[in-house]
């Protein structure tokens, strides 16, 4: 989707189709301007009720009088100011009905709402996103048979250079992220994943990519990783994506967990749902798309993404419960499921990363089920020692509307990983699964 802006004022638009929000109380802005132009055309609309105004419903006006051929109404509520998450509804629900409209490109005045609490620059960045996220559709491996016909946005807003490249570089690291979610486990394989961080290093001189091999992670003691590795014949690789602008900087470093298909090993998972561990690589592509979000904005700080890229089989060379696995840091760690493989490929990543010496070290994972028991669909665990990071992360969630909720890291749940075999189990029992994971 092109999505570009337009200083020009939007009820003087030229295009096939112009998006405007409508109030249930007075008409402001654009809509206003609009009325005006169309002799109350607008308003008589409402007031008859042909056109929506709750929020979130769509209508279409068509406006042969008008340099825009039709105008797409979207009802933003009762209230002059609106809240965040209704400006990307509102976006996404003009997004799908623009979808399904017989246009090639489109405007917007939807930016000039009054979000609580935020500026013009975020309702620019918003707008972008939501609108690229609507647009979004999986064709990989699938036929469309009816492909949307629109292809281009003018948003109607001042937007300089800087805030439009940052939007875009996010909108292309949110796109990265998504369709490496969805490709097929049979084409998304460790290899593919290293495949994919060649091309995001291909994006910026500053960027450069490194793959560590079975042999090499086997010399570094990563008994942890490979351990997991090892009942599969897709091989393991370990990615290490750098860019380092400045030479003297501490840098940020990545790490997702890559696991591409987990069937749970020898402690195989139910037949229901197991199609859904194609998702298991979730923090991996959530790294990868962060990465080249930052790299396509020639950010000023030094970044390494690390992604332990592993599948997880059950064949005759699976580990298995019982096993003891000795890690890069020389911990050793008793299996006593081996559907807790994601902690055992991060453990070792984690350790790699030491040698960068971070400034910040950021793990994502779909580390287990039990933390969507904790906190619903609705919110991400975050676990850290350090209440900076912290506030920092909880902050970034709330103005990108994908919410964190913090969970303790209390040295009293190390027990329940005791075990009279080994350092440590890789597992604490039920009770608070995903902070023993963490």
């Amino acid at each position: 989707m092109n999505l570009t802006s337009s200083r020009q004022n939007a009820h003087e638009s030229s295009s096939d189709c112009l998006i405007v929000a409508v109030s249930q109380k007075k008409l402001e802005g654009t809509a206003a301007q609009l009325d005006q132009r169309l002799n109350g055309r607008l308003s008589a609309a409402i007031d008859s009720k042909d056109v929506a105004t709750r929020m979130g419903e769509t209508s279409i006006l068509l406006t042969p009088e008008l340099n825009t051929a039709r105008l797409l109404l979207v009802g933003s509520g009762k209230s002059s100011t609106i809240q965040a998450a209704d400006f990307r509804k509102l976006h996404i629900n003009a997004m799908k009905r623009l979808r399904k409209m017989p246009i090639n490109e489109a405007s917007s005045a939807l930016t000039e709402l009054s979000v609580e609490g935020k500026d013009s620059a975020w309702n620019y960045q918003q707008a972008i996103l939501a609108f690229d996220y609507a647009a979004y559709q999986y064709s990989a491996t699938k036929t469309i048979k009816k492909p949307a016909s629109i292809h281009s946005i003018t948003l109607h807003a001042e937007a300089d250079e800087t805030i439009q490249k940052k939007a875009d570089g996010v909108a292309a690291g949110v796109l990265r992220a998504r369709e490496l979610g969805n490709l097929p486990p049979n084409i998304c394989t460790p290899e593919y994943l290293g495949q994919i961080a060649a091309e995001i290093a291909e994006l910026n001189d500053s960027a450069s990519l490194e793959l560590l091999d079975q042999d090499q992670m086997k010399a570094l003691g990563m008994g942890a990783l490979l351990g997991v590795a090892q009942g599969s014949a897709n091989l393991p690789c370990l990615i290490v994506l750098k860019y380092l602008p400045n030479a003297d900087q501490k840098p940020v470093v990545l790490v997702g967990k890559g696991i591409t298909f987990d069937t749970g090993g020898i402690s195989l998972k139910a037949g229901k749902g197991m199609h859904e561990m194609k998702y298991d690589m979730g923090g991996a592509a959530a790294m990868l798309g962060t990465f080249e979000a930052c790299v396509r904005q020639s950010l000023d700080h030094n970044l390494i993404a690390i992604v332990p890229a592993v599948e997880n089989m059950p064949d005759g060379k699976a580990y298995r419960p019982g096993d003891v696995l000795t890690s890069m840091s020389g911990t050793t760690i008793e299996v006593l499921n081996t559907d807790a493989e994601g902690r055992l490929i991060l453990c070792d990543a984690l350790s790699y990363a030491e040698r960068f010496d971070p400034e910040i070290l950021i793990d994502a994972a779909t580390l287990t089920g039990a933390c969507v028991v904790a906190l619903g669909k609705h919110a991400t665990g975050l676990m850290t020692d350090d209440d900076e990071l912290a506030a920092a992360l909880l902050s970034a969630g709330e103005s990108t509307l994908d919410r964190a909720w913090r969970l303790p890291l209390w040295d009293a749940y190390q027990t329940q990983l005791d075990t009279p075999y080994a350092d440590v189990a890789n597992v604490g029992g039920a009770a608070a699964g995903c902070i023993t994971a963490g």
